[in-house]
C-alpha cells in the first residue's frame, strides 16, 4: 500500500537541491512525498524560498530568523520579515525556523530570546503557526510559548528531549517533529518518546540536507527519506501504518493549511 506524506521541514533552498529542484521533487514524489515546507534561516533567504514556493506547486514557504546564526540577524531583518508578511504571500504557511539554541560556546542567549519573542508576536499578528528549533532549551522555550499563548501554535522540530518535555509542548497545543533520529537504534530516548506521544501530536520531517538517517551517514539527507522515517515510526507504534499515515497527513494539513 502506498501512502501520502508531507515533509514539514526541508531546507530545499540549499545544496544539493539547488539547480536540481525538478529532479529532486520527482524523487520525493516517487516516495509518496506530496508536499514540502521550506523554512528560511535568514532574511537573505526569504526571496529564494518564496521563489521556490511560487515556482513549484508542491513547495511551501516558512519565513524566519534561525537562532544558530543569531549574530547575523538585525532589527532591520525583523522589519523585513514583517514587511514581507504584510504582503501576504499565498504560499507562506508558517513563521520559521525560529527558536532557541544553547549549543554554541557564546549563544548570545538574551538576544536569541528577544528575536524569538518578536517573531512569536509576528505569528500572532499574521495568524501563522511557527516552526521551532530547540536545542538544550526545551524548558525555556516552553516558558516563552506559554506566555505568548499563540492561537495557531506550531511544531517543535527535530525533538530529542524527554517525554515529560515533549508532553509539556503537546499540552500547550504544539506538535512534535519526527525525523531521522528515530532510525538510530541508540537513540532509545527519542524513539521511546515518539512511540508514546499521542498520534495527533506528531508530524513527519527530514531537516534535509541535515540529519542523515542511520545507514546514510556522510550523505546529504533528502526529502524522500521521510518515507523511511515513517517506516521506522510504524515499527515503534502500535497503530496500523494506514492509521499513522493518515494522522500525520491530517495533522500537517490542519496545522499549516497546505
Amino acid at each position: 500500500m502506498s501512502f501520502r506524506f508531507i515533509d514539514t521541514h526541508c531546507h530545499f533552498d540549499f545544496p544539493p537541491f539547488t539547480g536540481d529542484e525538478a529532479h529532486s521533487l520527482q524523487l520525493a514524489g516517487e516516495a509518496g512525498i506530496e508536499k514540502i515546507i521550506i523554512p528560511a534561516t535568514a532574511a537573505e533567504n526569504f526571496a529564494r524560498v518564496l521563489a521556490l514556493a511560487e515556482r513549484f506547486s508542491s513547495l511551501y514557504a516558512a519565513l524566519g530568523l534561525h537562532p544558530i546564526v543569531i549574530e547575523q540577524h538585525t532589527d532591520e531583518d525583523l522589519a523585513r520579515l514583517q514587511q514581507t508578511l504584510e504582503t501576504r504571500p499565498t504560499k507562506v504557511v508558517a513563521i520559521g525556523e525560529i527558536g532557541l539554541d544553547r549549543y554554541r560556546d557564546d549563544p548570545q542567549f538574551a538576544r536569541q530570546e528577544r528575536f524569538l519573542e518578536a517573531q512569536l508576536q509576528l505569528a500572532r499578528r499574521y495568524d501563522l503557526p511557527v516552526i521551532l528549533h530547540s536545542r538544550r532549551t526545551h524548558d525555556t522555550l516552553a516558558m516563552h510559548l506559554k506566555r505568548q499563548d499563540l492561537p495557531r501554535t506550531g511544531v517543535v522540530h527535530g525533538f530529542a528531549g524527554s517525554l515529560q518535555q515533549a508532553e509539556r509542548f503537546v499540552q500547550l497545543g504544539y506538535k512534535i517533529g519526527v525525523g531521522g533520529t528515530i532510525t538510530y537504534p541508540r537513540a532509545s530516548k527519542t524513539r521511546d518518546v515518539m512511540a508514546r506521544l499521542p498520534l495527533e501530536a506528531l508530524l513527519l520531517e527530514t531537516d534535509a540536507p541535515d540529519m542523515p538517517l542511520n545507514g546514510f551517514q556522510g550523505q546529504p539527507n533528502r526529502p524522500e527519506q521521510a518515507a523511511r522515517v515513517f517506516d521506522v515510526l510504524c515499527e515503534l507504534r502500535p497503530e496500523s501504518a494506514e492509521t499513522i499515515a493518515e494522522a500525520l497527513y491530517r495533522n500537517t494539513t490542519t496545522l499549516f493549511d497546505v
